[in-house]
């Protein structure tokens, strides 16, 4: 499954470096449009396997961690949560004055990718994922609302706290009274790490059943 999932990204960014050496950036916009009802049904599929960004940090924020360069905290004013939405609002303001005043179309989704691979070269993934990126503040905001997501079967879980280490969105973490894995899935991905991970097969994306 590692194998597909790798493949299936890649995949993808090739598709996005098609579109931006033809200049069909809008192609690609679209895409992600798409993806935010996609989103409602089957949650962040666009940010586990489509996104560029996200496919480029992976192997940076491995590398980093195997230096020894990622922190494990990171600093407090990125704990404001408003501080995506200002980075999607600059990113839409910088683009449109760009193609307005300048005659440009601006590059902004290579800027990002910079920005995330920098990101992770110092501190861990979940913390350009949840708190500085643009798209993943409309992808939580309609992820959050998922037909379908991962989910822990709560009687095969072991409570080993492996899927919670290989999240890369810290969406997963064991809690209440048995330590069971619970996931959120405005965070999640809807990637496969930590099903990858998991020695029981305890994690699986499925219907979520009623909150209670």
């Amino acid at each position: 499954m590692k194998a597909k999932d790798s493949l299936v990204r890649i995949a993808f960014l090739a598709l996005f470096l098609f579109l931006t050496i033809r200049g069909k950036m809008a192609l690609w916009l679209l895409l992600f449009a798409l993806s935010l009802p996609v989103a409602l049904l089957f949650g962040r599929l666009y940010c586990g396997y489509a996104c560029p960004i996200h496919t480029i940090m992976r192997p940076v924020s491995a590398l980093a961690r195997k230096r020894g360069w990622q922190k494990d905290s990171a600093p407090r004013f990125l704990s404001a949560v408003y501080l995506p939405w200002v980075a999607l609002a600059l990113s839409i303001a910088s683009t449109v004055f760009a193609r307005k005043a300048l005659q440009i179309n601006l590059p902004i989704l290579p800027f990002w990718i910079a920005a995330g691979a920098l990101t992770v070269l110092r501190f861990r993934p979940e913390v350009f994922h949840n708190a500085i990126c643009p798209f993943g503040a409309l992808q939580k905001t309609f992820g959050r609302f998922a037909r379908r997501s991962k989910q822990v079967d709560p009687v095969a879980c072991i409570s080993c706290g492996l899927c919670e280490k290989a999240c890369q969105a810290d969406a997963i973490h064991l809690t209440g009274p048995d330590h069971t894995a619970t996931v959120n899935i405005s965070l999640c991905h809807q990637c496969s790490s930590c099903s990858i991970a998991c020695p029981k097969d305890a994690i699986a994306h499925k219907k979520r059943l009623p909150e209670k």
